[in-house]
């Protein structure tokens, strides 16, 4: 009995478990279209990050038609210059940002291959 006692403790905390991760999941896809219908149609999107050192980045922002190109350190930011949308390239996807990770691991795979022929 002590055998069986243990199986159906492990079983009950398994089940337990992929409840709570399956919750877990379900919770954050929900926040994450919630979110993303909120910013749909809104007057300012990031196009572009790059990281220059630890805490400071350079980014391309839309604000309504305007493209401006800002400096963001931890506890300020500047605006360095504005530039006209032919001054852009844009990526084939979008913003950039879009790919998912069977995308990214294709590329990789891609890549990979290239180097080894």
């Amino acid at each position: 009995m002590d055998r069986t006692d243990g199986f159906l403790q492990f079983m009950t905390v398994l089940i337990l478990f992929v409840f709570v991760l399956a919750v877990t999941w379900l919770t954050t896809r929900w926040i994450a279209g919630y979110q993303k219908t909120k910013a749909a149609g809104c007057n300012l999107e990031v196009i572009e990050t790059m990281r220059v050192t630890g805490n400071k980045y350079l980014q391309i922002v839309r604000a309504g038609e305007r493209y401006l190109v800002i400096a963001v350190g931890k506890d300020e930011i500047h605006m360095l210059a504005e530039l006209s949308r032919e001054e852009i390239q844009f990526h084939e996807n979008g913003n950039g940002q879009n790919l998912n990770f069977g995308d990214i691991l294709e590329k990789f795979k891609k890549q990979n291959a290239k180097e080894d022929d």
